[in-house]
C-alpha cells in the first residue's frame, strides 16, 4: 500500500531524502550463478561511480550527480502518488540542487558548532511522526518500504532535518521578539473574541545547562553534565553549581532559576522531564537541541489563565510570523557568504 497523504506531506518536508535503489530479485540458490549476480552487480556499482559527477561544489563539500538524481526520483515518485504537476525536469533539477545546497549549508554549520542528534531523540521524533499518521512504529516502517524506502534512510532524513532546526533556531532565537503592544495591537483588532475558562499548571523550576561546542562534543558534555548531576546528589548547594557549570548566562547567574515555566515555553524533551519530575527532584542528564539539562522542580501550581491564554497564543502566532521571515532573510544571508559553484 501506498503512504497516506500526511505523512507523504510530512516526507516531502524533510530536508535530505535520498531514495536507496531497489534490489529486483532474490538471491539464487546455485554458487556459480551467485558469483555472477555479484560480479555483475559489482561491473554495475563501479559504472555508475564512474559516470557520477560533482553537481556543486559547496564551500568544502560536493554534492553528486546521484544524489541530486536520488532526490529528483523521490519527489517525482510523491508527486505521482499525488497526482501533482511539476516543471519540466532542468527546471526541477535546479530548484531541487538549490534546495540541497541550502541544506548543505546549515548541515555544515551544524558540523561546525559541534551539534549532534542522539538516539533517544531520534527516536522520539521518528514516533511521534508515526503517531500524526495514525501508525505504530512498525506500520509506519511498513508505508515506507511501500513506497521504496527504508526505515534507515527515513531516520537519516529525519535526524539531518533535527540538526538543520538547531541551527536555526540558534540563530533565529535572538533576532525576533514580540512586545506587549504588538499583542495588545491584536488583540485590539480582532474584537468580539472570548473564550472560556483556562487552567494550567505551572512549574517553578531551574536547571544547569552544558552545551555542545566546537571544543565539547557530545561525549565530554554527557559527562560534564553527569559530573553536576553527582555533585548536586552529594547535598551541594544547586545554585552555587549552576553558577559555576551552566551554559545558560540568562539563569546561571540567578542560580539557574527559571521561574514559573508553562507548557509550550520549553522544548518537549525539556517539558517531558520537568513534568515528570516531582518537587524537589533533581533529573538525570536530560538531552535537548540546546545540550544536556540537570532540572529540578521546585514547586507545583494550578493558574487561571483564561486571558492569559489567549495573549500567549496570539503572541506566539505573532512570532512565529516574524520567525519565518526571519528565517528566509538569515537563509538568503547565509547562501550569499558560502562558497557555490553551481555545475548543472
Amino acid at each position: 500500500m501506498k503512504m497516506s497523504m500526511p505523512l507523504l506531506g510530512h516526507m516531502k518536508q524533510l530536508s535530505a531524502g535520498s531514495l536507496l535503489a531497489m534490489c529486483v530479485g532474490a538471491g539464487l540458490a546455485l554458487a556459480p550463478f551467485a558469483v555472477q549476480a555479484q560480479q555483475t552487480q559489482d561491473f554495475q556499482s563501479t559504472q555508475r561511480q564512474a559516470l557520477d559527477s560533482v553537481v556543486a561544489v559547496v564551500n568544502n563539500d560536493v554534492i553528486m550527480r546521484s544524489e541530486l538524481d536520488d532526490r529528483v526520483a523521490q519527489i517525482e515518485q510523491q508527486n505521482q502518488s499525488q497526482g501533482g504537476n511539476l516543471p519540466p525536469r532542468t527546471q526541477l533539477e535546479r530548484q531541487v540542487l538549490e534546495r540541497m545546497v541550502m541544506e548543505e549549508i546549515q548541515l555544515q554549520m551544524a558540523e561546525e558548532a559541534n551539534l549532534t542528534i542522539d538516539d533517544t531523540e531520534l527516536n522520539r521524533q521518528v514516533r511521534s511522526i508515526a503517531e500524526s499518521n495514525g501508525m505504530t512504529l512498525d506500520e509506519f516502517a511498513d508505508a515506507v518500504e511501500a513506497d521504496g524506502m527504508t526505515l534507515a534512510s527515513v531516520r537519516e532524513d529525519v535526524r539531518r532535518e533535527m540538526l538543520m532546526r538547531q541551527v536555526q533556531q540558534r540563530q533565529i532565537r535572538n533576532r525576533v521578539s514580540v512586545s506587549d503592544r504588538d499583542v495588545e495591537r491584536f488583540i485590539n483588532q480582532q474584537p468580539g473574541q472570548s473564550s472560556g475558562q483556562s487552567f494550567i499548571e505551572e512549574i517553578r523550576a531551574r536547571h544547569v545547562l552544558i552545551e555542545l561546542t566546537p571544543n565539547r562534543d557530545e561525549s565530554q558534555a554527557r559527562a560534564r553534565a553527569e559530573e553536576v548531576r553527582e555533585r548536586l546528589a552529594q547535598g551541594e548547594d544547586f545554585a552555587s553549581v549552576a553558577r559555576e557549570y551552566s551554559d545558560d548566562t540568562g539563569s546561571a547567574l540567578n542560580g539557574g532559576e527559571l521561574g514559573w515555566v508553562r507548557p509550550g515555553q520549553t522544548v518537549p524533551a525539556f517539558e517531558e522531564a520537568m513534568r515528570e519530575l516531582s518537587v524537589n527532584q533533581v533529573s538525570q542528564p536530560v538531552r535537548s537541541q540546546f545540550g544536556y539539562h540537570i532540572i529540578e522542580v521546585e514547586e507545583r501550581r494550578r493558574q487561571d489563565v483564561t486571558q492569559e491564554s489567549q495573549r500567549e497564543q496570539v503572541r506566539q502566532a505573532i512570532f512565529q510570523r516574524r520567525a519565518n521571515e526571519e528565517l528566509e532573510a538569515w537563509q538568503q544571508e547565509i547562501r550569499s557568504q558560502a562558497f557555490v559553484d553551481i555545475r548543472l
